[in-house]
């Protein structure tokens, strides 16, 4: 390593690029399926069922078995340990079908083919016959074959319902259908096994969650967690797609890795992924709502129903975490808020970016709506009186207290910055005049709580080396999925010792270094393994700092840490120096780190608690243009603020909310999951399935961080988190659609538009609404 060069000033809270960036735009990136192969790799691929709900009569895979390059054909029956691969230990997810498929796309079998090729075409050889039953694939079609639910229902409740409602002046009902969507991640589900002696086995795996990749594995083969060693670099995109979703790949390449004892790998095709893993859970909200003449709501009740899926996987608690964003930044004096997690027969829905939270937050800002076209006012008018307090009227359904609230400030920042009053009246004036092009404009909000609300899972581990040329080792719990997080978290560690972000080494994710770990998800990575490398890195130092003290003959109050090494007494001291010191004179420079979030606690049972250590906040603004004769549109504007606290990273933490407002536009406007009368997910690749593209972008899109905020929490860096929050202001995409599409009923009738807000959904809507102006 070349000597350390001295910096001026900390690396933490400036923009530094990705760690990866550089060698993902040259293709030097390593992804599983650009890793070495180990000599002799066999590679894997699933044989799936054809049917969405079925007993199976038969199966004949004599022709498989006899397929060129095929060197084995598992089943059930192969697996060595448990046939099940249930995230919440339901056993509610085979590895393999036994005797009855319950979703299209459930896996059968696997083929073992010396070439991915031949296993691909061998598993299409199957002879199959079923048995055929009845089938439901929507929340509607559930509800009228009994509502089966695949786990236990949430209730949330605060206040006396019944007298709210008999107080309000006014009432509202109505129901939004929101839809699902798929993660398309550019990198599909991978893993690569590779058998080691006695139990060992080493798993190389495209997932947010190695520790569950390793229990999996490990209750497959019937083999204590501690036989699996799972490794991550790095992820091309995940969004929540492989928190769970990667134990089957995973599983199944280890089943066949020690059953023939050599590596395999399993990459599906982008056709196969889609059928076989889950999506972001589609909702369905029934609403009812109290308020007064001046647009205060007195009561709530909703029920949040979702299409969960053939298995329970993460549907309990992303239904709960709806019911947690139900209120978004408004506060309701009395609310009942109900999940309903439906059992169908389609892939099982698992976490997406948000986990549950964008939909609760848009079934809130439904209501706020509707409030606002029944008495003729902006929506923002509407919002703006029903903001959570500041010392009062600050109680969640939950029974959290809002203790950080920034709302206020964040929507009177934007509404100034960004001229929404002036432009408002502008496209007012506009829609007076022209009869084919309509326009719209809307301001949302987002309050977003941040912690997982399974406190268990609010813990992580770090372990940091400092060698004796000062040169940094850094391996943390999270995994890096293009979200920054690696970059962060070496910021941190550099910023702690005073080096170079470059003199810190960014490991892969291992569970042989780290034990133990949290997914990566809930935008609490930067948050938990930050302070655990923190700490990790502070262990180090105070033996450093005590040596330091012995061998320059100064008191320990007379060492004090600088950028570049440290003082002691009147010399400074560099730190790679200082660390050759230390090996010298046999000092451990070595420290597991561990973090675990203070403050929080969640009773599901009673329905209140502290589940959050703290809350984002942001808003965004956008304006849209629409043809009312054809229903396309154009995305003209959008401005959005984030609450980020005190970024560590400002580049990176705007292109998370630049990335994360544009696919929660994708999900809310282009994409659509669309299952066929046979149960088939019809739109299951890029040619039918259409996500935002950088045509998509607006033309004008001006994206801050509130350079004036800071986490009241000690937090790492006293910043917020940012995967999660940006997302949903996306909606603020849809009621400009909304408000375009009312213009042509002089916005006496509420759009109530369904998600995704296609051009075919503009165009019923504005034909629906002219039909009811016509009486």
């Amino acid at each position: 390593m070349n000597k350390q060069a001295p910096i001026l000033t900390s690396p933490l809270h400036t923009s530094i690029k990705h760690d990866s960036a550089a060698k993902q735009v040259a293709g030097r990136a390593d992804y599983i399926d650009d890793l070495v192969e180990p000599e002799g790799t066999l590679h894997a691929y699933l044989g799936l069922s054809t049917k969405p709900h079925a007993d199976i009569v038969s199966m004949d895979l004599d022709a498989v078995r006899r397929a060129p390059g095929v060197v084995a054909v598992l089943t059930a029956a192969d697996v060595p340990a448990e046939n099940d691969i249930s995230s919440v230990h339901k056993h509610d997810e085979p590895v393999f079908v036994t005797d009855r498929v319950v979703t299209w796309g459930q896996p059968l079998f696997a083929v073992i083919g010396r070439t991915r090729e031949e296993a691909r075409r061998a598993a299409k050889l199957i002879k199959i016959e079923y048995a055929e039953l009845p089938f439901f694939t929507d929340v509607d079609a559930a509800i009228a074959a009994g509502g089966k639910l695949v786990t236990e229902p949430l209730t949330l409740e605060r206040g006396d319902v019944v007298a709210g409602f008999a107080t309000s002046q006014r009432r509202v009902k109505g129901r939004v259908r929101i839809g699902g969507q798929e993660h398309f991640y550019l990198e599909s589900q991978a893993a690569l096994a590779i058998p080691g002696e006695d139990d060992e086995v080493t798993i190389h795996c495209s997932t947010q969650h190695p520790t569950e990749i390793q229990v999996m594995v490990a209750q497959v083969l019937g083999i204590h967690h501690a036989a699996v060693t799972v490794n991550m670099r790095r992820m091309g995109g995940g969004f929540g797609g492989k928190e769970t979703q990667g134990n089957l790949f995973a599983a199944v390449a280890a089943i066949a890795a020690k059953k023939l004892n050599c590596a395999v790998k399993i990459r599906p095709d982008r056709d196969d992924d889609f059928q076989i893993t889950g999506k972001r859970h589609d909702f369905v909200v029934d609403y009812d709502v109290g308020f007064n003449d001046d647009g205060k709501i007195q009561a709530v009740t909703a029920t949040y129903a979702a299409r969960s899926g053939y298995s329970a996987d993460l549907s309990g608690p992303v239904t709960d975490r709806a019911l947690f964003h139900a209120d978004n930044a408004y506060w309701y004096p009395a609310v009942r808020v109900n999940s309903l997690p439906l059992m169908t027969n389609t892939v099982s829905n698992t976490a997406f970016r948000g986990f549950g939270g964008p939909q609760g937050i848009i079934g809130a800002e439904r209501w706020i709506e509707d409030i606002a076209y029944a008495l003729g006012k902006d929506p923002l008018e509407i919002r703006k009186i029903n903001f959570y307090g500041i010392d009062t009227d600050n109680v969640t359904p939950y029974h959290q207290v809002v203790e950080d609230n920034v709302i206020h400030r964040v929507i009177a920042e934007l509404e100034e910055s960004s001229d929404y009053q002036k432009r408002r009246a502008a496209i007012l004036e506009f829609n007076r005049t022209s009869t084919v092009l309509k326009k719209g404009i809307a301001m949302v909000p987002v309050k977003f709580g941040i912690s997982f609300t399974a406190t268990w899972h609010n813990q992580a581990g770090a372990l940091v080396h400092v060698y004796r040329d000062g040169s940094i080792h850094l391996s943390h719990g999270g995994t890096e999925m293009g979200q920054g997080l690696h970059i962060k978290i070496a910021q941190v560690v550099a910023d702690a010792f005073g080096v170079p972000v470059e003199h810190v080494q960014i490991m892969a994710t291992n569970t042989g270094k780290v034990p133990n770990t949290s997914a990566t998800a809930a935008s609490s990575g930067t948050d938990l393994n930050g302070m655990a490398a923190l700490d990790g890195a502070n262990q180090i130092k105070a033996r450093m700092s005590a040596h330091a003290a012995v061998i320059y003959e100064v008191t320990p109050e007379e060492v004090h840490w600088e950028i570049g090494g440290v003082r002691a007494g009147k010399q400074f001291v560099p730190f790679a120096e200082l660390a050759t010191s230390c090996w010298m004179n046999r000092v451990q420079l070595s420290a597991a780190g561990f973090y675990k979030t203070p403050e929080i606690h969640w009773d599901r049972a009673t329905g209140r608690g502290h589940p959050f250590y703290y809350f984002a906040y942001g808003a965004a603004v956008s304006e849209v243009t629409i043809d009312t004769l054809t229903g396309e549109y154009l995305v003209d504007r959008c401005d959005v603020l984030e609450d980020v606290g005190r970024s560590l990273n400002p580049a990176i933490d705007i292109g998370q909310v630049e990335g994360g407002f544009i696919q929660g536009m994708g999900w809310l406007t282009t994409e659509e999951l669309v299952w066929d009368g046979k149960g088939q997910l019809r739109t299951h690749a890029p040619s039918t399935y259409k996500i935002p593209l950088a045509s998509d972008v607006p033309p004008i899109f001006n994206v801050r961080l509130a350079e004036w905020s800071v986490n009241k929490k000690p937090a790492i860096g006293r910043s917020k988190a940012v995967g999660e929050p940006p997302l949903v202001l996306a909606y603020s995409v849809v009621e400009a659609l909304s408000m375009a599409v009312a213009s042509v009923a002089d916005y006496k009738i509420a759009p109530q538009l369904d998600m995704p807000v296609t051009p075919e959904r503009v165009l019923m809507g504005c034909e629906r609404l002219k039909k009811e102006m016509r009486g």
